[in-house]
Parts: C-alpha cells; structure tokens; sequence
C-alpha cells in the first residue's frame, strides 16, 4: 500500500546549527595544532551570549572567543537588529580539563588497544534511492536549504532574507519502497520587516516557489518528474518570522541528530556528533557504520542496509555488528551471515575507525550542517591561526566515509560480480 514520509532539515543559521557548528570549529582548532586532542566541547547560544563548556586534553591553547565569533560572522549574524551578532554577542567560556577517569578508558600505551570513549549503540544508513545513496526526503529538504543559503548570499533575485530557516519535504511511496510523488514541501524562512504583513506572505511564498524551487529541482533530473504543480506548499506558515536565530530561540548542541543523519530512515542511537573527537565512537562509529553501509549498497549487497555497532566504554573490540538488509537482500544469505562477513572486512576498534576515515584531522566545521552523511568526499587545504597570529595551513580529506572505496573487498567477499 501507497504510504506517505516526511524528512525535516534546518539551515546553518538555526540557533541548534550556530551551536554545532562553533562546536566543530573548535574541535577543528584542537586537532589542527594537536592532533591527540581530546574534546568533548558544548555550545548554548542566546539572546547576546555564547556559552562554551566542556572537557579537554590538549597541547594547543585557543583563542576560543574569536573561534566563536568568527563562525557567527561567516554564518550571517553581522546585523545588530538580528540581536545576536558577531562582534558585539558575549562569549563565556567554561571549558576544563578533562577527567582523568575517563581518559584512563580510553589512551592505551598500545594505540591499537585503544578504548571506545563511551558505551553506546551507533547506526549507519544507505540506501539506493538517491545517487549519494541517502533518503531521498531528507537529500531534497537539505538542498532546499543550501540554496535558499546561496540565494541570500548572492542578495540578488531575493534581498530579505536572514539566516534562520527550516525545511520539511513529504514524499509519496509506492508498494515497492520507490518515491513517486513529492507530497508537500514545507519552508519556514527568516526574513527582513516589512510594512505590511499581507504583502510580505504573498512575496515570499511566491519567490520561494517560482525562485527557489527551481533551482532545487535543476540539481535533481533523476527525479524532475516528482515536482509538479499539485505540491502542497507550506511557506511561513506561522506568519511573520523576523525574530529569529538564537534570539528568537535558544540553541544548544547536539540537539539536531535526526537532520544530522538520515532524517528518520533507519535508526539512531542517540549520540550527537558535534563537539566530540573521534575517540568518542557517537561521532566515529557512526561514521564508519554509514561508511559499511553505503559500501554494501553500492556493491549490491543489497538496496537498503542498516548496520548498527556497539561498545562498553574503556574497551575496544564491540559488543557486536548488526545488519538488517529489510528485506532488500541480493545475495543468498541471512542478515546474520551478512554481519559476520562484515566483521571480517571492516575492523571496528576504535583506533582502526580512525585510520580508515583520517579522523584525527581538522575535517569537522564542514558536517556541522546540512547533515554528516550524503556529502561530497573532496581533499580541501585549510587555514588555522593561533593566538598570537601565527598561521597553520592543513591539506585534510573531508567526507572519507563517504568514499566508495570498500567496494572491490565487499564484492570479493561476497563473491558479486
């Protein structure tokens, strides 16, 4: 039976957004001058005021005001009407050192005995719907959102706009899992004031449908034929949203998992990511179960794989590797079969993960929105600059565990052609 989903994605100015993303910042900072740094760094942010507090072990010391301030900057805060801006918010900062308990789980003289940072479950997802193999509502509700970025930026064809947004798309499926139909596309964008609210409503629903929306389509020929002028559209559907960003809402790290991952598809199992290194298994582990995941896919394990991992903090090898193929298997074998081959590709200690992905590298500012997963693999050099003004500029892979580069070995080992 036909059925209808629903993937939400909020933009980089939503104030849970501006959180992650200084978040990240830092940990890119930590790792850029040290790259054994442990983090565990959260951000609020509000009316006026950034919060830093968190745990950390590093040789590098940060100027994290001007961290905090820049990211604010290059994100679009730089008007003081929006009532958080750049250079005149507070930045408060309560970030110490990090428990020595903790640290003792985890820093092994072996660094292959390495330990998972935490105890916990993480969840990875691929699917075959979409080129980037990722749910095709959550795909379509992030790219609605970058452009409505780029357009802003541009302050060309649209000149209101301001930072804070959300989407949400709604897809028609058929009885064989496939998208048919794009049901309703909900778009809630922050915008200038203007003199009469009547008028405002009309222009903007009117600019995002005729504007905005073609351009997202442009970006998806495999599936124009799902845009057509029976789409309910939602725009500003509250009415006037000129109070926004962390003014209008406080924001906190970590609380945008679901927009994070696979917007629903799947699973999750309820660690964010921004703020953490990578010895923290939340981040790293569910990168390397997406990685699994989008591998199996694309070597035609099957159309559809959830992998889930799990470990006890302070030790290394995890408690077990589930794989669900719901169903969608290509090859002759139970999901139990499928999990033990798994395990003999892919080594999923700690340390392991984070030689495969490169994740001891500044590459985190980049996931911090629009999602982690379903991203372009790109090598990128980027530029760091300590507090007395000295410049560092790192060459980092972004995106590694979207790399299609387990293919060769799942197919071997599942003897697929």
């Amino acid at each position: 039976m036909p059925y209808l989903f629903t993937s939400e994605s909020v933009s980089e100015g939503h104030p849970d957004k501006v959180a992650d993303q200084i978040s990240d910042a830092l940990i890119d900072h930590f790792l850029a001058f040290d790259a054994e740094s442990k983090v565990a760094c959260e951000t609020l942010v509000t009316t006026g005021q950034v919060v830093l507090a968190g745990e950390v072990k590093s040789k590098a010391y940060l100027d994290v005001q001007t961290i905090a301030r820049d990211v604010i900057k290059r994100i679009g805060y730089t008007k003081s009407e929006y009532m958080f801006e750049a250079n005149s918010c507070g930045v408060f900062s309560a970030i110490h050192e990090q428990s020595a308990d903790i640290n003792q789980g985890v820093d092994r003289k072996k660094k292959e005995e390495q330990g998972a940072g935490d105890q916990g479950m993480m969840f990875g997802y691929a699917t075959n719907e979409t080129e980037d193999y990722m749910p095709l509502a959550l795909d379509l509700a992030h790219k609605i959102l970058i452009e409505l970025a780029e357009l802003r930026r541009e302050n060309k064809q649209i000149k209101y706009l301001r930072p804070d947004a959300k989407s949400q798309v709604t897809l028609e499926y058929n009885d064989h899992n496939q998208p048919i139909r794009i049901d309703a596309i909900v778009v809630s964008t922050q915008h200038d004031d203007f003199d009469e609210e009547g008028k405002m409503l009309d222009k903007i629903k009117k600019d995002i449908v005729n504007i905005l929306i073609p351009r997202v389509k442009k970006k998806y020929k495999k599936f124009a034929n799902l845009f057509n002028d029976k789409i309910q559209y939602h725009i500003n559907p509250t009415g006037k949203f000129v109070i926004g960003g962390p003014h209008g809402d406080t924001g906190l790290t970590g609380r945008k998992i679901i927009v994070d991952t696979y917007g629903g598809k799947g699973a999750h199992g309820g660690g964010a990511f921004s703020g953490k290194d990578p010895s923290k298994v939340d981040r790293s582990a569910a990168y390397a179960t997406r990685h699994i995941a989008k591998n199996l896919v694309a070597a035609g394990v099957a159309d559809e794989v959830l992998v889930q991992v799990s470990y006890a903090i302070g030790v290394a090898q995890p408690m077990g590797i589930y794989i669900n193929t719901y169903g969608s298997s290509k090859v002759d074998m139970s999901d139990g079969e499928i999990a033990k081959i798994v395990e003999g590709i892919f080594d999923m200690r700690p340390y392991f993960i984070e030689q495969r992905l490169k994740l001891r590298n500044p590459i985190y500012s980049e996931t911090a929105s629009y999602g982690h997963m379903g991203r372009k693999n790109e090598v990128v050099t980027k530029v760091f600059t300590t507090p007395d003004g000295k410049e560092k500029k790192v060459k980092v892979e972004l995106f590694t565990w979207e790399k299609l580069d387990y293919v060769p070995k799942v197919k071997k080992a599942f003897n697929l052609k």
